[in-house]
């Protein structure tokens, strides 16, 4: 299942995350894996050090690039135009793609005005099929949409159960920006397998609570 970005975009409901997973085999092995088995969206970050193995498992799995939507993110001191640009350069080398589907800024801190003209340009370019933010609140969000023509297609943020977001996706929601989740499963914190709320749902819909959370 995919949902429609605020440029006529396709994006996959459903993502594979590879923070902590780090540069080597066992990146490289899961997502292969992870693409085998129906992922068709690979997130990943400057920070997470792990693009290349990431990179070499696109390119091992019998999947075609077109249909993989790659996310990927720059680091805050490459906030800047040139910085930017530059991070985009060594993101595209080290997963060895032609283009990124979503590139986001990874927090917000530095020069955003900077970054995202840089960004505008590479989405123009067509280097970047769609270009959004990561862990940015509405202030932050409202500056860009002030000073800048292109709308962030995403902002990616922490959400599940213990913390909904209700009112910053409201907000999204009304200026066409999509809320993606990272840790839907809250990191596995609060013993969220376990939660008495969530046990009751499971077995009113019979579902299991991974499959309640991720629905909601």
């Amino acid at each position: 299942m995919n949902i429609t970005l605020n440029n006529g975009i396709k994006m996959p409901l459903l993502g594979f995350g590879t923070y902590l997973l780090g540069n080597g085999s066992a990146c490289e092995q899961s997502v292969v894996n992870a693409l085998s088995i129906g992922y068709r969206l690979i997130d990943t970050a400057a920070a997470y050090h792990n693009e290349q193995s990431v990179g070499r498992a696109i390119k091992k799995s019998n999947v075609k690039r077109d249909d993989i939507f790659v996310t990927t993110k720059f680091l805050p001191d490459d906030l800047g135009y040139e910085k930017t640009k530059r991070a985009f350069e060594a993101s595209l080398k080290n997963l060895g793609l032609e283009y990124i589907d979503l590139y986001l800024i990874h927090l917000p801190q530095g020069d955003v005005n900077s970054a995202w003209a840089a960004m505008e340009e590479l989405y123009k370019e067509g280097k970047v099929r769609a270009i959004g933010v990561s862990n940015f609140n509405m202030n932050q969000i409202q500056n860009l949409l002030t000073q800048h023509s292109v709308i962030p297609a995403v902002n990616q943020v922490e959400t599940h159960p213990f913390s909904q977001k209700t009112e910053i996706q409201k907000a999204l929601k009304a200026r066409g920006i999509q809320l993606e989740s990272w840790a839907p499963f809250a990191q596995g914190k609060n013993n969220l397998f376990n939660n008495e709320i969530l046990k009751a749902l499971s077995g009113k819909y019979n579902k299991s609570i991974a499959q309640v959370v991720l629905r909601w």
